[in-house]
């Protein structure tokens, strides 16, 4: 997970609540990816089931 810059609060709460919002959703993924647990999310208009290695890859490929 990335920290937040030092001037984090002199951000506007728009910036400051995506941030949170997407440090969130990266936290769920890494949760769900070490205890081997499926995600759902929408894609394409349906409800899909992710499998737990789905997230491994990703968050691989992002570190």
């Amino acid at each position: 997970m990335k920290k937040p810059p030092a001037n984090v609060l002199e951000l506007p709460l728009v910036e400051r609540a995506e941030m949170a919002l997407k440090a969130a959703v990266e936290k769920v993924w890494e949760d769900h990816a070490r205890d081997g647990l499926p995600i759902y999310i929408l894609r394409d208009g349906k409800i899909v089931e992710v499998s737990p290695e789905e997230p491994r890859i990703q968050l691989a490929q992002r570190k």
